[in-house]
This record gives structure tokens, sequence and C-alpha cells, in this order.
């Protein structure tokens, strides 16, 4: 019977020599640890069929999407092959599905949500990840350091793909962020965990997507749940103000301008200025037209 403390070290060794993002960490560690849950017992007792019917498990009787179950097998295979040093044969694979177009809520929901917060700190996570179009892991690993003021700019370390990247610092985010810094004096992380025993650590997902759902039920906003609606909204009302997309896209540290282009899709004010060609035809000077040139004739 293997040492499961052993084998998670094993693990977590595994993923950092190969550069996983920590988001990867996590999702590959709970896929591991879901399935000896499941079955209680030791990953070396775990065959192929077992694994087969955990996922469908997880596909037919916890609801899980297929791309939630394909990233589980992710997980496992990783594990196996580089923990156990055996392959896995699994016939489990994920059809494509329609992208569905991202949810966008006006700049009026937004600031409800932002003001329903009582909490200062929480208040000004959400006004940081809106002002300045943040995934939660980016708006986390916030440091002070980041902030900066002189070029109006925020830098963004070991964002997605690694990839460091500078976003727009707001004129009122400025603002209150040298309120809150003065009240709070953060040291490492610009928002760190209020925990006494964690508290020069971040915060954690589940806890910042906590205070944007509670915000988002207290303001009454029924559409838009996940924090990454705020990054949405952010892309989507710049489009609107008329900013140029390949501009947006680098705020967004989006690696293809494709990625971007799906809030040409959702910006209702964009859409509703481009005219129908029905309402471009001159039907005056096309009547005058027809009694000058008389009916069309086929050659």
């Amino acid at each position: 019977r293997y040492d499961m403390t052993q084998l998670r070290q094993k693990m977590i060794r595994a993923m950092e020599l190969r550069n996983l993002s920590n988001h990867s960490q996590r999702a590959y560690l709970a896929a591991v640890t879901g399935i000896t849950k499941h079955y209680r017992r030791s990953p070396d007792k775990i065959t192929n069929k077992m694994i087969e019917d955990y996922l469908l498990y997880l596909k037919n009787e916890k609801g899980n999407s297929p791309n939630s179950c394909g990233s589980v097998l992710t997980g496992l295979r990783f594990f196996y092959k580089n923990v156990m040093k055996k392959e896995i044969s699994i016939g489990y694979s994920v059809r494509k599905i329609p992208r569905k177009l991202p949810t966008v809520l006006t700049k009026h929901q937004v600031w409800k949500i932002i003001c329903a917060s009582e909490n200062p700190k929480h208040r000004l996570i959400l006004m940081t990840t809106y002002a300045a179009g943040l995934r939660a892991s980016e708006v986390i690993a916030l440091k002070p350091k980041h902030i900066e003021s002189e070029r109006m700019l925020i830098k963004v370390e070991d964002g997605k793909g690694k990839k460091d990247r500078y976003t727009m610092l707001s004129v009122k985010l400025l603002d209150e962020l040298r309120h809150y810094y003065r009240k709070y004096r953060p040291q490492t992380y610009l928002f760190p965990s209020s925990f006494k025993k964690k508290k020069d650590n971040p915060l954690s997902y589940e806890t910042v997507r906590s205070i944007y759902e509670k915000a988002r039920k207290s303001a009454g906003v029924k559409k838009g749940a996940g924090l990454h609606t705020l990054r949405h909204s952010f892309a989507t009302h710049l489009l609107e103000a008329g900013y140029d997309i390949r501009k947006i896209q680098v705020l967004m540290g989006h690696a293809r301008l494709s990625t971007t282009i799906i809030y040409l899709h959702v910006s209702c004010e964009t859409l509703s200025k481009v005219p129908s060609p029905l309402d471009l035809i001159d039907t005056e000077h096309a009547k005058k037209e027809d009694r000058n040139h008389g009916p069309d004739h086929n050659v």
C-alpha cells in the first residue's frame, strides 16, 4: 500500500518540474484525490475500468460536463504516467461543443455589484477586477509594487500562459487604492488573506468567487454568475466606448485576436450602430434610375 502523503509530494514535484500553472496543479491533485476518496483505496489498486466507471459516474450521476470529466482524466493520466510510471488506456473523448457567448452586465449593474459589498477590501477587489479586466488568479496575485501610479498602469505578473503584461490603472481606482493602502498597509499581497495564520498569503479562488456571488445577489443582479463576468464586461464596455479591438486584446492578455473578437458579438451598442443594408438604399434615387432606364432586360 502506498503512502498517500508521499505520492502527493511526488506528484507536486513532477508538476513543478514541468512548470505547470498553479491552477493546473490544483486541478490535477483534485482529480487524484477525488478518485481515491470515491473508491477508498490506493491508486495502485485502481484499474482502467474503474477509472472509466468513475468518469461515467461524474458525467451521469454528478452531472459534470464532458469537458470537466476530460480535465479529471488529464490529471489522472499525468499522475499515472509521471508518478506511478505507467500508461492508462481510457476510451473517453470530449466532443467539441459550440462556443457560447459570454454574459455581459450593463455599467449600472457592475456598479451596483461593486457597491453592494460592505467590506472595503471586498469592494476594492471587485472594483479592481472590473477596472483592469483581470482574471481571478491575477487579482489574487496582485502586490502593492504592481500598481505603477506614475505610468497609470497595473503590472500583471505570471498571467495565463506564464506571461507578464500591463493593463490600465483607473484614476478612480487609484484614489480608492490609496485610501485602502493607508488604512490596511498590505505587505506582500495587495489583498491578503484575513486569517491570522495565513495573513501574508493570497486569498483563495473560492474566497474571491464567494465575494462576487454574495455581492451580486445582494445587488439583485440575477444574471452574470462567476467573477469572470466582470472581465467580460470590461472588454465589452471598452469596445462600446470606441477602443480599438487590438488594444483591448493587449489589455486582456489574449494570445489570439479571435478570442477578443467574441466581444463584438455581445456588444449590443456596437451592433446597433451598424445599419442594415436595406437602410443604405437611397429609395428616391433608385426610383429615378428606374424611370430613366426603364425595366431591366435579361441579356
